[in-house]
């Protein structure tokens, strides 16, 4: 009932070598200048008990990633404030999912952080608003293991 992406868009496997630029599986640098942190769009599937996740990349500026990154071990960080930051990660919607305005918000030591989207008219904000049906589940897991079909 999930589905993760590795790295943010904005990433290439070259950049693994240089020293300015680190990926990890929940951080991500990009030339010293671009933050990126891993968390989780959950959408409701309303003919079940359980949830659908996207596991995606936020972007935030550096304070905020600093913060988060200072806090990232600390217990309560789950009582900071949403950090706001730009979708980093291009989903199977049209129009695109890149640069969709989101709000992070931390969760317990060892859960990952909450993505909330701003309630646009964007197919996936719909969805998160609203939710989706075990058919919608599907669909998205057979595009995402067989995109060329």
């Amino acid at each position: 009932m999930a589905f993760h992406l590795e790295a943010p868009v904005y990433w290439s496997p070259e950049m693994a070598d240089s020293p300015d630029c680190e990926l990890t599986s929940d951080q991500c640098v990009i030339n010293r200048e671009h933050f990126f942190v891993r968390g989780l769009i959950e959408i409701p599937v309303l003919d079940s008990e359980e949830s659908f996740a996207w596991g995606v990349w936020v972007s935030l500026s550096e304070k905020s990633f600093a913060h988060i990154s200072d806090h990232w071990e600390t217990e309560g960080r789950e009582h900071d404030d949403p950090y706001f930051g730009w979708l980093s990660s291009a989903l199977d919607y049209d129009p695109t999912t890149v640069n969709l305005a989101t709000n992070l918000h931390s969760r317990p030591v060892g859960v990952r952080p909450f993505i909330e989207l701003e309630p646009t008219d964007h197919p996936l904000a719909v969805e998160q608003r609203n939710g989706i049906t075990l058919a919608r589940v599907q669909e998205i897991a057979e595009h995402a293991l067989h995109p060329n079909n």
